[in-house]
């Protein structure tokens, strides 16, 4: 099916924060996504994936991260004020952004921006996610029992290490595949909350395999979930996972 790109600044102006590569004026390029085929049959080869990593697992993490805002005053969503939400993902716990993969606890403040990507917010999200003309994949790189509608697992691209090492290798094999090449195709990655760096070590791992339109979503899940947004059980493995939408299947 061909699906036409907005603007880049037009599918960010909701949520994202970051500067757009291209420039203002770039336009996505005609894509032209594979049919979506059962998992058990995929349309071309797929690579060798790695094993689950040991390291890093998913923690019991403990929630009440973004509790619901309270006397909402506009951006309503389910009764959620998603502007004031967003302040709440967007806060600056004074942790400085780096280029290199996090390779300490992975529960713990992380950095309110990213080098080279965007951060965008669950306003952002629940824009991104409605607009039906905007194709995207969406990576789950928390692995708990409850995901995002057709997010894609992703836990072991959370891996520490260096840009060099076979888990970048895979990165990088697979992207390709999924995208079709297609170097400027939205790629969304998220974990837990602003207190999870396993996004943030995936989403370096999308940009430095050359992605010039990677979106962390910082907020995570339970930011998701704050603003009454509908959830999925996970499906434990690797590969696309059933199911409509915009979120891409890339095999």
């Amino acid at each position: 099916m061909e699906v036409t790109h907005r603007q880049a600044p037009e599918l960010m102006r909701n949520g994202a924060s970051g500067a757009q590569p291209g420039g203002a004026n770039q336009t996505y390029p005609q894509q032209n996504f594979p049919a979506q085929t059962p998992y058990s049959q995929p349309n071309v080869n797929q690579p060798a994936y790695p094993a689950q990593p040991a390291y890093p697992q998913s923690p019991a993490y403990p929630g009440g991260a973004y509790p619901a805002p309270t006397q909402p005053q506009g951006g309503m969503q389910n009764g959620v004020d998603l502007d004031q939400l967003g302040q709440m993902e967007r806060q600056d716990f004074g942790v400085q952004a780096m280029n290199a993969l996090h390779s300490g606890p992975m529960h713990g403040p992380t950095p309110s921006s990213i080098p080279g990507g965007q951060v965008i917010t669950t306003k952002g999200m629940i824009s991104l996610v409605q607009d039906r003309q905007v194709p995207f994949f969406l990576f789950d790189v928390l692995g708990g029992p409850e995901t995002l509608p057709n997010a894609m697992p992703a836990v072991w691209m959370s891996q520490p290490g260096s840009f060099r090492d076979q888990t970048q290798q895979q990165v990088s094999q697979i992207l390709q595949q999924g995208t079709q090449g297609r170097k400027d195709t939205p790629l969304v990655f998220y974990c837990l909350s602003s207190q999870c760096w396993m996004s943030y070590n995936a989403a370096l791992r999308a940009i430095n395999a050359g992605y010039s339109n990677v979106l962390w979503y910082r907020g995570g899940i339970e930011a998701w979930k704050s603003a009454g947004q509908p959830i999925s059980t996970s499906q434990q493995g690797y590969g696309p996972q059933g199911g409509t939408g915009n979120s891409q299947q890339p095999y």
